[in-house]
């Protein structure tokens, strides 16, 4: 009667869940072993930051802006790390309310 009504209805059994987890666990290993070995580069015009799969846009935008001492332009961030304007803008606004990023004046930007 039981299994009869866990059929019915579409209840899955312990082990339905069981198979369900392990097959998860084997995506997780695959997934963690590709993005161990995969490194993005950004194609284009030359001098463009290599980010390992690991970094985030946030990271790459902060590790260019660190790389010049009395600052740089929005444009030269946009040509190295190649990411859309209107990513980038956000980017630059949530780095300087976090206090990452400050601004020294319109469009140019350094670590403090």
């Amino acid at each position: 009667m039981v299994k009869f009504f866990m059929q019915t209805y579409n209840i899955p059994t312990k082990r339905d869940i069981d198979k369900l987890a392990s097959r998860l666990d084997h995506l997780e290993q695959l997934i963690l072993k590709t993005s161990e070995s995969v490194t993005l580069v950004a194609e284009g015009k030359g001098g463009r930051v290599k980010s390992p799969a690991a970094m985030s846009a946030q990271d790459t935008v902060v590790e260019v802006v660190a790389g010049f001492k009395d600052g740089v332009g929005f444009s030269e961030i946009h040509d190295r790390t190649g990411y859309e304007e209107k990513k980038l803008r956000n980017i630059l606004f949530r780095l300087t309310k976090l206090n990452r990023v400050a601004r020294k004046e319109r469009g140019i930007y350094y670590t403090p």
